[in-house]
C-alpha cells in the first residue's frame, strides 16, 4: 500500500477510536434523555395521556378520539344498570352502539398508521368510570347526562378540527364523517339532562 493512502486510513481509525472511548457517560446520559423523553406506555397497552404524543397531530386525534369512544362504551353499559331513567339507559344503549361502531372503525384506521389504540383507559378516565360505578338511581342519571353533555361538546370540538385540519387524509375523513353522529349525542344529551333535573 501506498504511503499516501495510509494518512486517510489512520485519521479515519484515529477519530472511530476518539468517538467510541469518548466520555461513556456522556453517551449514557443522552441515552437516558432520550428515554425518559418518550411517554410513558404499560405493556398492557394502557396510555397514561393521550396527548403525550410529541406533537404528532394525528396520533393526538386517533388516541384521544380512541380513549372517548372507549369511555362512551363503558359509561354506557354502566348506565344499562345504574340508570333510573328509561331515557338514560336508552341513551346509553345509544352510546355502547354508536361508539363501538366508531372505536372498530377508528382501531381498524390508526392501525394502518401504525398507531395502537389502548385497550385500557387512562388512569384519570377509568379513576372517573369507578366512581361513577358507585352511583345509583337518580343520582347516577343526573351525573352522566350532565357528563355526557360537557364530553359531546368537547368530542365535536376535536372531530370538528381534525375534520378541517388534520393532514391525514384518512382519519380526516373519518372525523368528517362521525361528526353529525357526535352532534346527535349532544342534541339527546342536552334534552335529557334538562329531564333529569
Amino acid at each position: 500500500m501506498k504511503k499516501s493512502n495510509l494518512l486517510p486510513i489512520a485519521l479515519i481509525l484515529i477519530s472511530m477510536t476518539y468517538a467510541c472511548n469518548s466520555n461513556p457517560e456522556k453517551a449514557q446520559d443522552a441515552n437516558s434523555a432520550a428515554a425518559d423523553s418518550f411517554p410513558a406506555y404499560d405493556s398492557d397497552t394502557s396510555i397514561k395521556n393521550p396527548a403525550d404524543t410529541s406533537g404528532n397531530t394525528v396520533t393526538t386525534f386517533a388516541l384521544k378520539a380512541g380513549a372517548g369512544g372507549t369511555m362512551e362504551v363503558e359509561l354506557g353499559n354502566i348506565a344499562q344498570q345504574n340508570a333510573k331513567s328509561s331515557r338514560v339507559k336508552i341513551f346509553g344503549a345509544m352510546m355502547i352502539r354508536d361508539h363501538t361502531k366508531a372505536n372498530k372503525e377508528l382501531t381498524t384506521l390508526a392501525a394502518g398508521k401504525n398507531i395502537l389504540i389502548p385497550s385500557k383507559l387512562p388512569d384519570d378516565i377509568q379513576t372517573h368510570i369507578d366512581e361513577m360505578k358507585k352511583l345509583k338511581g337518580t343520582e347516577f342519571d343526573k351525573h352522566y347526562m350532565d357528563m355526557m353533555t360537557d364530553d359531546h361538546k368537547e368530542d365535536i370540538d376535536l372531530f370538528e378540527k381534525a375534520a378541517k385540519s388534520l393532514p391525514d387524509a384518512t382519519l380526516k375523513a373519518f372525523a368528517a364523517k362521525t361528526l353529525p353522529t357526535l352532534k346527535m349525542h349532544l342534541d339527546s344529551a342536552k334534552a335529557i339532562n334538562g329531564a333529569v333535573k
